[in-house]
């Protein structure tokens, strides 16, 4: 099978080569997902975001859920990058490009990749808002196992 990769990257991202990046002969989809920054959340007008992240860490993390994904839902690579730094709206904070011979295993596998990274993954959100204020947002909580 073609090999995931993960990347974690202060510069913008490019959507054409990361999908040139999972694409082979014996696929027949290729599915991009992209995340971009909103102006609104929860009712509060948003100026911007930062995200923090602890590199090594979250790429080894993104890359074990990308190899997760592909083996789930037999697809081929998987390939997933998150920005960090200052974004605006409408730049892409994440993208995750899937391909597979079929479209739907793409759609499922995508989709996977996406909910376990808010879940798992070290990277933090601080959300800036039109009114000046900035604020932490909630999301990864580092597991902590006990005795540890």
């Amino acid at each position: 099978m073609p090999a995931c990769f993960a990347l974690v990257t202060p510069d913008p991202i490019d959507p054409a080569r990361l999908l040139d990046g999972t694409l082979s002969p014996s696929d027949g989809a290729a599915l991009l997902f992209w995340g971009v920054v909103r102006d609104e959340n929860d009712g509060r007008a948003v100026s911007e975001l930062e995200y923090s992240a602890y590199a090594p860490m979250a790429e080894k993390e993104m890359l074990r859920i990308a190899e997760e994904a592909r083996e789930r839902f037999g697809t081929g690579a998987v390939g997933v990058i998150h920005r960090t730094g200052m974004l605006r709206i409408g730049e892409a904070s994440v993208a995750i490009s899937v391909a597979s011979p079929h479209r739907a295993e793409a759609y499922e596998a995508s989709r996977y990749v996406i909910e376990q990274l808010k879940q798992r993954v070290p990277v933090w959100k601080r959300e800036g808002y039109v009114d000046g204020e900035r604020e932490w947002v909630p999301g990864f909580t580092p597991a902590v196992r006990e005795g540890a």
